[in-house]
């Protein structure tokens, strides 16, 4: 068994020596790549493994990724990893985080929710983009890298035609469950909850997105039916507090989310993306 390292400089692991080979075969690992056979505690360069130097000499150079534009990792393969390690979501414990990251940066956040929040009324059909670009700012923060207010509108200019998409088609399929037939509606509107996060910080295309966020959310759906009345009721004090309440509730609802998608999502990966390895 060995440990290796993605290029998010994430720790990936116990994997066997065959899914190693596997990674190999698709680009995901090469020669420079980082692993630590089991039962070590020194970190190898993968082509110095006498084990693995037939797989590495069968593989062609990975072709360097466009500026800007992060590989895409293989949505099933994320959701059998999450499903298969299984998840923990602690509602009250993302919304203290989420209280604390508001007011330790208070200004960049009501500010950057209040200039989407105005975009997003004057064109309802923005709203997947605009929510986008906050998840974009709010996942920076939480992983601690530096963030500004332009941060907010990454959702222009990363991912604008996919969250498009995925804000218009789940506003539309969720809708259409609801009348057809209440449930269907209230369903997907919780297992949606990821999509938006999804494109923006992984770079998948809308539906891929989708369906991940639905197969990760079903395994513990009603948790986060419960999820999404506490933040309902959290947008009602707001609602209760006037317009700087809806502004600051909407911000602690969003960071809270984050916080969600951060410990299922953030810190685990279907194994390193199509591209070398770095060391931590």
């Amino acid at each position: 068994m060995y440990r290796v390292i993605g290029t998010d400089g994430q720790q990936y692991g116990p994997i066997s020596a065959e899914q190693l080979r596997r990674w190999i075969a698709e680009n995901r690992l090469n020669a420079r790549s980082l692993v630590q056979p089991e039962g070590s505690q020194e970190w190898k360069a993968l082509g110095s493994v006498a084990e693995f130097a037939d797989a590495l000499k069968t593989i062609p150079p990975p072709a360097p990724p466009l500026a800007g534009s992060p590989p895409k990792p293989d949505a099933d393969a994320l959701a059998a990893e999450i499903l298969g390690r299984g998840y923990e979501v602690r509602i009250g414990r993302c919304l203290s985080r989420s209280w604390d990251l508001l007011t330790g940066h208070f200004w960049l956040i009501v500010g950057a929710c209040f200039v989407l929040g105005l975009i997003q009324s004057a064109v309802c059909l923005l709203a997947g983009v605009c929510s986008g670009g906050l998840y974009f700012l709010l996942l920076k923060l939480i992983r601690r890298q530096p963030a500004q207010f332009g941060d907010a509108f990454a959702g222009f200019s990363l991912a604008f035609l996919q969250l498009l998409l995925a804000g218009l088609i789940k506003g539309i399929l969720t809708t259409a469950g609801a009348l057809l037939c209440l449930l269907p509606g209230i369903y997907l509107g919780v297992a949606w909850v990821f999509a938006l996060p999804l494109v923006i910080d992984k770079n998948l295309d809308f539906w891929p997105a989708m369906e991940l966020s639905r197969k990760v959310v079903t395994r513990h759906w009603w948790l986060f039916f419960g999820f999404v009345l506490v933040n309902f009721l959290v947008m009602l004090l707001g609602l209760a507090l006037c317009i700087v309440g809806v502004f600051i509730a909407q911000c602690v609802v969003l960071a809270a989310l984050a916080y969600a998608y951060e410990d299922i999502f953030g810190r685990h990966d279907a194994g390193p993306q199509p591209a070398a390895a770095g060391a931590k």
